[in-house]
């Protein structure tokens, strides 16, 4: 496994990004290393010209509750992306591999409808110091680099 930190921010600068707004929603489950990500994304987004006033906040309980929230955000509001956090750590039974694989089918799925996008920073890792590394530890903070990805997606041009 790649364990370097991806900085992506050296694709480009972003322009015309005042207007462009963002929903963040965060798991509580594992809440010391989705509250770092949350942190990250959000100063990232700010370091890159969004306005605070254009970054919603939403909580959920756990991880799966990150498909129903997303859902609804793209239903009920435009976002110009949504960024969803969540950690998952493997435990001894079965339960990990369900959820993991639930949540990031169903966020592929809604990104596959073309309305939003949304951007999945949810860990998965075998243990808390991988999530640690992964949350502003060793490896850096994913949710940096789930903030550029969601400023890329939002001003995403097509020919």
């Amino acid at each position: 496994m790649n364990q370097q930190n991806k900085n992506t921010n050296h694709f480009k600068e972003f322009e015309n990004i005042e207007n462009l707004n963002f929903a963040i929603v965060t798991s509580e489950w594992n809440f010391k290393i989705t509250d770092r990500l949350t942190n990250g994304l959000e100063k990232e987004l700010k370091k890159n010209g969004v306005l605070s006033k254009n970054i919603d906040k939403y909580s959920v309980p756990g991880s799966f509750e990150l498909i129903h929230a997303c859902s609804s955000l793209i239903n009920n509001f435009q976002y110009s992306a949504i960024i969803v956090v969540g950690c998952i750590i493997k435990g001894q039974t079965y339960h990990f591999e369900c959820i993991s694989n639930s949540v990031a089918n169903s966020i592929g799925h809604l990104n596959s409808l073309g309305r939003t996008p949304v951007v999945f920073c949810v860990l998965t890792d075998n243990n808390i110091q991988q999530s640690l590394n992964r949350s502003g530890g060793k490896y850096g903070n994913k949710g940096e680099e789930a903030a550029i990805t969601a400023l890329r997606m939002a001003t995403l041009k097509f020919k």
